[in-house]
């Protein structure tokens, strides 16, 4: 193994998500609803928001972080999209585009659905507790305290004496070659002023609107 070799290409791992996003047809499909510019130094905008969520399955918490991961794939895609550039697209991006591109995204996702339902073995669902949960989807839900000042007339700390925000987390598991599943937050009024006021209504409140990010669910003949 070395390091000092030439055309190495860091995070090569995250190659393979940039390149499914493109073969699967999400980044074609983004380019239909972003918008589109003619000029020589015009950016494409898809590519740019596909370039950016890879980045942050880096880690990059902002923009300019995003800028410098996507450096190290130069080669294979390309120059680094900038950061003002990406702060253009998000700063245009109002709620009707996003409505358009959570359907673009359903309709992605029902595609590649679709293909895994294809293959030799079939969709690859679940089997909990040896029961095969064929044509099901299953939404995990937990909670964490992020820890932060509060200021708050009448806050309430949790069990452990702590101030923070509540962030319900809904985990997708669909696949047992994924078996951590994906962890993402599902939108809400998080910041509460007592935290213990997450009940259990919360969450069920939460795990209804769930099903909306993926659209309808698909559910092939037994």
């Amino acid at each position: 193994m070395t390091a000092d070799g030439k055309g190495l290409v860091g995070h090569a791992g995250v190659v393979l998500l940039r390149k499914l996003a493109d073969r699967v047809g999400l980044t074609d499909a983004l380019a239909g609803v972003l918008p589109s510019g003619t000029t020589s130094s015009w950016r494409d905008r898809a590519t740019a928001l596909v370039g950016l969520v890879v980045a942050i399955a880096l880690g990059a918490t902002n923009l300019l972080e995003a800028e410098q991961l996507q450096l190290h794939h130069g080669s294979l895609f390309g120059p680094a999209v900038s950061d003002s550039t990406l702060h253009r697209l998000l700063s245009t991006t109002d709620e009707t585009r996003r409505a358009q591109i959570a359907k673009v995204r359903q309709r992605v996702r029902r595609h590649v659905w679709t293909l895994l339902h294809l293959r030799p073995g079939g969709f690859p669902y679940l089997t909990v507790a040896g029961r095969h949960l064929k044509g099901w989807i299953v939404l995990g839900m937990d909670a964490t305290v992020i820890t932060a000042a509060s200021r708050k007339q009448g806050a309430t700390g949790t069990f452990k004496g702590t101030f923070g925000f509540q962030c319900a987390m809904r985990r997708s598991d669909v696949s047992p070659a994924q078996p951590g599943g994906t962890w993402e937050e599902v939108p809400g009024p998080d910041d509460l002023p007592d935290p213990e006021t997450v009940t259990g209504q919360e969450h069920v409140r939460k795990l209804t609107a769930a099903p909306r990010r993926y659209g309808r669910c698909v559910r092939w003949p037994a």
